[in-house]
């Protein structure tokens, strides 16, 4: 269960150090697969493969006749990147994404049980 909000910065190629606290039960849980997609508030989400795919399914399975259905199918579906931890615990956020959750130097990790928030830091504070 991920829980608790961490500030912390993107390095100059991108890259969020996930915090010791919760690396091991994030490897635990993911096998070391991560999926990071958008979300409509304009934060990020990531999760661990297994919490993703039923979620990813669940949206798959809304009409795509329906205009909100088919929205945030683009939006889950079609952000959606596979990604892993490299050695020394860091996870490369894609530019396309942090471009999309206007990410800067800082931002904030929080945890939602299954998975993280991804928010930047003036993102954060407005929902404060």
């Amino acid at each position: 269960m991920f829980q608790g909000a961490a500030a912390l910065s993107l390095d100059a190629k991108g890259r969020l150090a996930i915090p010791a606290r919760h690396r091991e039960a994030l490897a635990a849980v993911s096998g070391g697969q991560l999926v990071l997609t958008a979300h409509p508030h304009r934060c990020l989400l990531l999760y661990p493969e297994a919490a993703w795919l039923p979620i990813r399914d669940k949206v798959l399975a809304a009409s795509s006749l329906n205009p909100q259905s088919a929205a945030i199918k683009r939006l889950l579906v079609g952000n959606a990147r596979e990604e892993s931890v490299d050695s020394v615990g860091r996870l490369l956020v894609a530019p396309e994404l942090r471009q999309f959750a206007q990410l800067e130097k800082q931002v904030w990790l929080v945890g939602q049980g299954s998975h993280f928030e991804l928010w930047s830091d003036a993102g954060w504070q407005k929902q404060q």
